[in-house]
């Protein structure tokens, strides 16, 4: 039997247009990925500002008791903005301490994903020395990771960096979780004492 084309037009129209909104949306989506690397950096210098790879960061929980990490790694942002990922990579060495600032533990951490990263304005300042990768790729912004301590605690670390021009709403540091323990009261950094401060570079 022989279809009329004027039932053909309209699914073909259709057709059409899903097909070619899918291929408009494509590029889009991917090309908005972010290739992140984060680290607890280490000063060496003031004067003029020069940074590694290498740092330390702490944080209290509410009585007072200390968590002091280490660590860097990397991590792929969905496209857009926010939203979950298990590519990432990282961790460090972690210690804890009672409110007296004895040793109640140590050991490594792993991170074993994304849980959200957001993007801040900011950028490093000028005469910064920047020796873990191109200064212009220095970035600001807040990054949510889930981790799994060698003791077999599960947590989530918060690295968060404020560089120049970054709203003070942003705070410089990390704060974590260990277990039931939040950690979420950071150790802010001190002027011209290394400690506390953090980075973020954009992968290419």
């Amino acid at each position: 039997m022989k279809v009329s084309p004027r039932w053909i037009r309209p699914a073909s129209v259709v057709a059409v247009a899903v097909l070619l909104s899918m291929i408009a949306r494509t590029p889009i989506a991917f090309s908005q990925a972010a290739h992140i690397r984060w680290d607890i950096v280490h000063f060496t210098s003031f004067s003029p500002p020069t940074f590694e790879a290498g740092g330390f960061a702490s944080a209290h929980a509410n009585d007072t008791t200390t968590i002091t990490l280490t660590g860097s790694g990397t991590f792929v942002a969905p496209a857009g903005g926010g939203g979950t990922s298990s590519a990432a990579t990282g961790g460090g060495m972690w210690e804890t301490f009672d409110a007296s600032g004895v040793s109640t533990g140590t050991g490594m951490y792993q991170v074993t994903g994304l849980v959200r990263w957001e993007e801040a304005p900011g950028s490093s300042g000028s005469g910064t020395i920047d020796n873990i990768a191109p200064i212009a790729n220095a970035r600001a912004g807040l990054a949510v990771l889930r981790i799994e301590y060698s003791d077999g605690e599960h947590g989530v670390l918060t690295v968060s960096c404020a560089l120049a021009g970054t709203p003070d709403s942003v705070f410089e540091g990390i704060t974590a979780s260990k277990g039931f323990v939040d950690y979420w009261n950071r150790v802010a950094p001190l002027p011209n004492i290394d400690g506390n401060r953090t980075n973020f570079h954009v992968v290419h």
